[in-house]
């Protein structure tokens, strides 16, 4: 017996709204249901996760998923939620994007599943490049009225928030765009449930009256939403000082990104685990019971950073990810040092002192580098003598034994850094030029 899908996103915490009658429809029949997303870059990050945890729990439901990557929409800009219009991308660049955004999606969907059910991705520029705007106002703009377009709240956030500029006849299209995006791929696919975050409703529902429009009402046509995912503060969720937490480890480093799961309250780890895992109901109530009993153990924020690490990048980029973090926080060697690439290691010793060192100096004593005015990592000579005795220096992970030994080239860390461990916890990271 295949799982309820309503009832799984239900305990999730994954449903914010949903049309009368889809769930009736789900439990009728294997039904098809895309989720829509738009191409402005070339990799998706931790606030579509949502989205397409949806789509992947749809399909271990037994029912069909279809990724839709908007290349005609996001030649235009989508309204919802934004205060101003979107930088317009080029054909060559909504390409390049869509061929990337597949790749992620693939590790979470099953696009070579055998049986009716195997994920589909679409693009919708392919029906809408050939669609003259005479044909779209005959065949589509004339079922929708402009008054039910008004009515919309992303239509009406926008015409009464603070933006200086309006909304672009442009944008106000987008809801119709969608609209027959749903209604195409409802003729073509039997598409009858389409799913979003709950910022998506309007269109959504825009595109459910397109179809009993066009075709009747007795079609069957449905959307569900997600809700839009906060942190427990309010404050908007993957967003970090840096910017987005990307899912491309070019962008966001699995260690960063492994990272960020780690380090979350308590209450958004019990949240999250839920939303952000495929870990069964059993599996997370035992898991919740377990963290609560002894919190500072971070049971439930470790076993969510694996889990979706794991999902997103590889088993592999885990264990780096934990070795990376051991450098920093446990026991490590200069070998797990060297093992991780130069942007991991930038973003280990984010937190810690920087120095920048000439290579003209290299070949000089350690005593000599670590105590300029310029690498002021000991105030004196002294001082760094008198720990090395104790014991307390390293260099590259490995003790340093006398303050006389002489620094090289040889020591250097990707050709170009040196990390210095004064005590247990004081790390200063240089770098040579």
């Amino acid at each position: 017996m295949k799982k309820n899908f309503v009832e799984e996103l239900k305990w999730r915490g994954m449903l914010a709204q949903i049309m009368p009658g889809t769930e009736e429809l789900l439990q009728k029949e294997m039904v098809t249901a895309y989720l829509g997303t738009d191409p402005t870059a070339d990799s998706l990050h931790i606030g579509h996760l949502c989205g397409i945890m949806m789509l992947r729990h749809l399909q271990r439901c037994g029912h069909k998923p279809i990724i839709l990557v908007g290349g005609a929409t996001g030649m235009i800009g989508d309204p919802s939620g934004k205060s101003q219009e979107r930088n317009l991308l080029d054909a060559d660049t909504l390409y390049h994007n869509q061929e990337c955004i597949k790749k992620q999606v693939a590790k979470f969907l099953d696009f070579n599943a055998e049986g009716p059910n195997k994920a589909e991705m679409v693009n919708n520029y392919d029906w809408m490049k050939d669609f003259s705007f005479l044909d779209f106002a005959r065949e589509v703009g004339k079922h929708i009225t402009v008054n039910y377009m008004m009515a919309k709240d992303s239509v009406q956030q926008r015409l009464n928030g603070t933006a200086r500029d309006g909304l672009s006849f442009t944008e106000f299209t987008y809801q119709l765009l969608q609209g027959y995006d749903f209604l195409h791929l409802y003729k073509t696919k039997g598409c009858k449930l389409q799913l979003g975050g709950n910022d998506q409703w309007g269109n959504m529902t825009t595109g459910t009256e397109l179809i009993r429009r066009k075709l009747g009402q007795e079609a069957e046509a449905f959307a569900l939403t997600c809700p839009l995912i906060t942190k427990a503060d309010g404050k908007k969720f993957g967003k970090t000082e840096s910017g987005n937490v990307w899912l491309d480890p070019q962008r966001t480093t699995p260690y960063a990104f492994y990272q960020f799961w780690l380090n979350v309250s308590d209450d958004d780890a019990e949240r999250y685990i839920k939303i952000f895992t495929s870990l069964d109901k059993e599996t997370i109530d035992a898991l919740v019971e377990e963290h609560r009993v002894d919190p500072g153990r971070r049971l439930l924020q470790r076993r969510l950073a694996e889990e979706v690490t794991v999902m997103v990048h590889s088993r592999e980029a885990l264990d780096m990810a934990i070795e990376a973090s051991n450098i920093l926080f446990g026991k490590s060697t200069k070998e797990s040092l060297l093992k991780i690439d130069e942007q991991t290691l930038l973003d280990v010793f984010d937190g810690v002192p920087h120095f920048t060192l000439d290579a003209s100096l290299l070949g000089q004593p350690a005593v000599e580098l670590f105590t300029r005015d310029d690498v002021k990592v000991f105030a004196s000579k002294g001082e760094m003598r008198k720990l090395i005795q104790g014991g307390g220096v390293s260099l590259n992970k490995e003790k340093l034994n006398a303050p006389d030994r002489v620094v090289t080239a040889d020591d250097l860390i990707d050709g170009k850094y040196l990390l210095v461990q004064r005590g247990k916890k004081n790390y200063y990271l240089i770098t040579v030029k």
